[in-house]
C-alpha cells in the first residue's frame, strides 16, 4: 500500500529515545497540516535515523510517504502514522493562507505611426 499525504509541517514536536528489547531508540513526531478546502491536522512519526536524515523545520511544504498501523495492548488499540520517506517541495512557506502572487505584466511593443495596418 502506497500512501502519500502533502501538506505543510505546522509544528515539530520534541525528539523522545529510550531503552527497548531490541537496543535505544528513537523517534520524534511532526504535525502536518492538509492544504484542502477542509485542512486535517496529522500527527505523523519518525523513527532512528530518518528524523536525521529529513531535518524537517515548521513552515516547509513536504510530502510524506506513509505507514498506517495499529497494535493493541491491555485491550485498547493504538495506531501510529509512520512516515518511512519524507520529499520537501520547494522550500518553507511562511504563511499558509497568504494568497499573495506575483505576475508580471510585459510591456506592449511600441509602434511607428508607419506600421499602423490603416
Amino acid at each position: 500500500m502506497d500512501l502519500k499525504v502533502t501538506g505543510i509541517v505546522s509544528e515539530v514536536l520534541q525528539e523522545m529515545s529510550g531503552q527497548g528489547k531490541n537496543g535505544t531508540w528513537r523517534k520524534r513526531e511532526f504535525i502536518l497540516e492538509t492544504q484542502e478546502q477542509y485542512p486535517k491536522k496529522i500527527c505523523i512519526v519518525q523513527w532512528g535515523d530518518e528524523i536525521d536524515a529529513s531535518n524537517l523545520q515548521t513552515g516547509e511544504q513536504i510530502t510524506a510517504s506513509i505507514d498506517v498501523q495499529s497494535r493493541e495492548y491491555n485491550g485498547r488499540w493504538y495506531t501510529d502514522v509512520k512516515a518511512w520517506k519524507i520529499e520537501k517541495l520547494g522550500g518553507a512557506v511562511s504563511d499558509p493562507t497568504s494568497t499573495n502572487v506575483t505576475v508580471e505584466i510585459p510591456e506592449p511593443p511600441a509602434f511607428d505611426d508607419d506600421d499602423l495596418p490603416f
